[in-house]
């Protein structure tokens, strides 16, 4: 028997931004991605999603894909300026009309849709007006927006979720510099995060007043931090790292407060974030329904008296990036025994286990999703076959990692792995594959089913008992 629950949701994963294309059809604004993926030296070898897999014009293709390998849930993002071309105000009914013709296929194939309302893509209009997330403006902006999704897709849509990653947009946008809109700020930055959970709170009370059938909830990076040595330093640097990529973006949508020590260093730091009356009794009055996870990878943490910043792998090759460190604080260091993948991350399957254990320990046995997981290599294609055993034994090993969790008490509902289709990979450009279904860039983007594609077929139909 498999230890998942009868009615457990296996689906996949995808972004807007990242498989849509059609950046200006039919009415859409621009984005901050539309953008910044245009400045020279943003993105490996200047890709962009102008086309990305043009998902736009062949989605009806993609879902009867979808529906051939099984999928029984779908989570996808939706772009808020093909909606809001600037950000609110007037809408455009080709975007409407666009989702809603997803969101009827996908039903029409009994695939439930999950909605991401924002994977980072920002209509530019709002960062030229007011800076973006650094102004509690975007507050009111993102609430219309929310509104606007409930009312056209709230009747045929159960399973929302407000935001994507925080961790990302915000710390690469305004900490790295690596994001839009570019900038190494921690004030403006953590104001910034300030604003992304007031919007998700906000949208969470709206949710709840136009009494939409489903549940809400907010996705996170799952990244569990452990010491590399049992030294009271490395074991203090991994509480701070713990704290600041864990606590500080879930405990406010879980418990609706920061955690109070963090708290009290950004603020004596850098006087953020400032509250406004009424900020405290939002946070605390609209708790998520439940928690996305996106787990990866782990990182290994040791005091730092030395590194500050960081360099990203972009490339695929192994050993080319430089560890994440904040001086004074921690720096993330490789494990000598672990083994990596070629954009340096950790593949640690346990992890996975014990940082859902870590959710359940804080916060309760809270509903669960493991929103995106998976693995980002370069396929071969051998004899015509994409072969990709190598994400086979990784999504394997990881699936039975989210069985031990749930054999030892969590309530996980969902795995949604990381990604549908090749598609492309921010700043990694299309040469970082995460799908079951390869796109060939050479030849018109035909689709080709990958060999994990059959695979994962099996596991969805046996519930996971064939792995």
């Amino acid at each position: 028997m498999s230890v998942f629950p009868k009615d457990f949701l296996w689906g996949a994963a995808t972004a807007s931004y990242q498989v849509e294309g059609g950046y200006d059809a039919d009415g859409k604004g621009l984005s901050n991605w539309d953008l910044f993926s245009h400045l020279p030296g943003t993105t490996y070898q200047g890709t962009n999603g102008d086309v990305a897999v043009d998902h736009y014009h062949r989605f009806r293709e993609d879902v009867a894909l979808m529906a051939e390998l099984g999928m029984q849930t779908y989570r996808f993002s939706i772009s808020w300026p093909r909606l809001l071309p600037q950000g609110r105000g007037e809408v455009n009914e080709a975007g409407i009309q666009f989702y809603s013709d997803l969101i009827d296929e996908l039903l029409k194939h009994n695939i439930k849709p999950m909605i991401t309302l924002y994977h980072w893509d920002l209509p530019q209009a709002l960062q030229d007006a007011f800076g973006g997330w650094e102004s509690r403006e975007i507050v009111d902006a993102f609430d219309e927006y929310a509104r606007l999704c409930y009312s056209r897709f709230g009747d045929r849509v159960e399973l929302w979720s407000t935001f994507n990653e925080t961790i990302v947009f915000i710390g690469m946008g305004y900490f790295t510099g690596a994001h839009p809109p570019k900038l190494t700020d921690p004030k403006k930055g953590i104001q910034a995060c300030h604003h992304v959970f007031l919007a998700n709170a906000r949208a969470v009370k709206s949710f709840r007043e136009m009494k939409i059938n489903g549940q809400i909830g907010f996705v996170n990076v799952l990244q569990p931090n452990d010491p590399i040595s049992d030294s009271p330093q490395d074991r203090r640097a991994c509480e701070i790292a713990e704290g600041i990529f864990t606590h500080w973006l879930y405990d406010p949508v879980l418990k609706g407060e920061y955690p109070s020590e963090l708290l009290a260093m950004a603020q004596q730091a850098f006087g953020v974030p400032h509250f406004a009356p009424g900020d405290e009794a939002l946070l605390k009055e609209n708790i998520v329904d439940f928690i996305g996870l996106n787990y990866y990878k782990r990182e290994m943490v040791a005091h730092n008296d030395d590194v500050d910043g960081y360099t990203i792998n972009t490339s695929g090759h192994k050993g080319s990036g430089r560890e994440l460190g904040f001086k004074g604080l921690f720096k993330q260091v490789r494990n000598p025994n672990g083994v990596y993948t070629d954009w340096d991350w950790e593949v640690y399957p346990q992890g996975l286990t014990d940082a859902i254990g870590r959710i359940v320990k804080r916060y309760g046995n809270i509903p669960i999703y493991i929103t995106e997981n998976g693995l980002g290599a370069k396929d071969p294609i051998v004899e015509g076959e994409v072969r990709d055993q190598p994400r086979i034994d990784y999504l394997r090993d990881h699936i039975q990692a989210i069985g031990a969790a749930i054999e030892q008490g969590a309530d996980v509902r969902g795995y949604y792995p990381w990604s549908f289709i090749d598609l492309l990979s921010w700043l990694n450009g299309y040469q970082k594959q995460y799908g079951f279904v390869y796109v060939d860039h050479d030849n018109n983007l035909a689709r080709k089913k990958k060999q994990s594609f059959g695979w994962y077929q099996r596991v969805i139909a046996t519930n996971g008992e064939r792995l």
